[in-house]
């Protein structure tokens, strides 16, 4: 099975992926930092037999996994994999995630909230992401009342997610954008239009592979098609001014922009041992330079798949064995010797 992540294009979109998340909560239990552990069993328990038909309704294979007995590098593996979020990744108390085999669609069981259900889509597609949540929000409903207020809305453990209870986020592709000087600035402006814009692989200048996500900040006051339409928006706009900058600079400087896309693409081929720095620093120029029609692989390969694949717990679990830092930079380099293409022989000719 293929999951959603092989899927991403290496396209000039620069979007690379689209989530919706929704916080829900049983009206019959106490939030889940009330509850004690034989009762949040107990509720985990209900909440499996109630959505036992899943699958069927959804068309897609689910899997149960327990979080309360889950190895530590599992929960690691699934939060590279964007499935928990770091305070899942440490939860101690029970807690479980039922997830569909593309891992495109996620329901977290007592986490900060009873239920976390997660649509996952490549590119942008954020509005295809909210139908395929909303029919799945409707199925749950089906089988268990939420705890809601008709003036507030949804009720959540956290009350910045109170109202719709609705995260929207859009993962884009800005490795010329964040280099330029009113990158800040930019940022900033878009805190005011009511989205947050944060590294995906850190922060600032520590961000490696270029990749930042964008996503709403209010969750009370807005529908859900304005929350939709604020981040998709605010993602355009980025997205169509790495554009502009990437445009200037193949106008201006190609045969640099060239040699670094080239000089990339040789040094994740044939290295021995990559840095995690740098290998997402060159696995971003080699995505640029494929979205720009620098060079062209003889096989699809997805960049951002590469990414996933080369965080440290996702190589250990593959590796089936700890790693020491060494060795897992030895494992970096030979996983992505033996994933990435050739280049078309046309090309190669046509720079020799």
């Amino acid at each position: 099975m293929t999951r959603w992540f092989e899927e991403v294009e290496n396209d000039d979109s620069n979007i690379v992926l689209s989530r919706v998340r929704l916080s829900r909560n049983w009206e019959e239990y106490k939030f889940p930092s009330r509850l004690g552990n034989q009762e949040a069993r107990s509720m985990i328990g209900c909440l499996r037999a109630a959505f036992g038909d899943l699958p069927e309704r959804d068309g897609r294979a689910f899997a149960y996994r327990d979080l309360e007995s889950m190895e530590e590098l599992d929960r690691m593996a699934m939060g590279e994999r964007r499935l928990l979020n770091r305070t899942l990744m440490e939860k101690k108390t029970p807690g479980g995630i039922l997830c569909s085999e593309d891992e495109k669609v996620s329901l977290v069981l007592n986490a900060d909230d009873h239920i976390r259900l997660q649509v996952l889509a490549p590119g942008f597609d954020l509005k295809g992401c909210y139908e395929e949540a909303d029919k799945l929000d409707d199925y749950m409903n089906e089988k268990i009342s939420y705890a809601y207020n008709t003036k507030y809305g949804y009720l959540t453990s956290y009350p910045t997610n109170v109202g719709t209870a609705l995260k929207a986020s859009v993962v884009i592709h800005l490795p010329s954008l964040s280099v330029s000087r009113r990158f800040q600035e930019l940022l900033s402006d878009m805190g005011r239009f009511g989205t947050t814009v944060r590294g995906v692989f850190g922060r600032g200048s520590d961000n490696i592979g270029d990749l930042y996500e964008v996503s709403n900040q209010k969750t009370l006051g807005v529908s859900e098609q304005e929350i939709l339409e604020l981040v998709m928006n605010v993602a355009g706009q980025l997205s169509e001014q790495e554009k502009q900058v990437r445009e200037a600079s193949l106008k201006k400087n190609r045969l640099v922009r060239e040699d670094e896309v080239y000089k990339s693409y040789g040094i994740l081929k044939y290295a021995r041992k990559l840095s995690m720095k740098e290998a997402m620093t060159f696995l971003s120029h080699l995505r640029a330079g494929i979205a720009d029609g620098l060079l062209e692989t003889e096989e699809f390969i997805s960049i951002y798949s590469l990414m996933i694949g080369i965080q440290p717990a996702n190589l250990q679990k593959l590796c089936k064995k700890p790693l020491g830092k060494e060795e897992l930079d030895v494992a970096r380099g030979r996983y992505i010797r033996g994933l990435l293409p050739d280049l078309k022989r046309k090309q190669e000719d046509n720079n020799e």
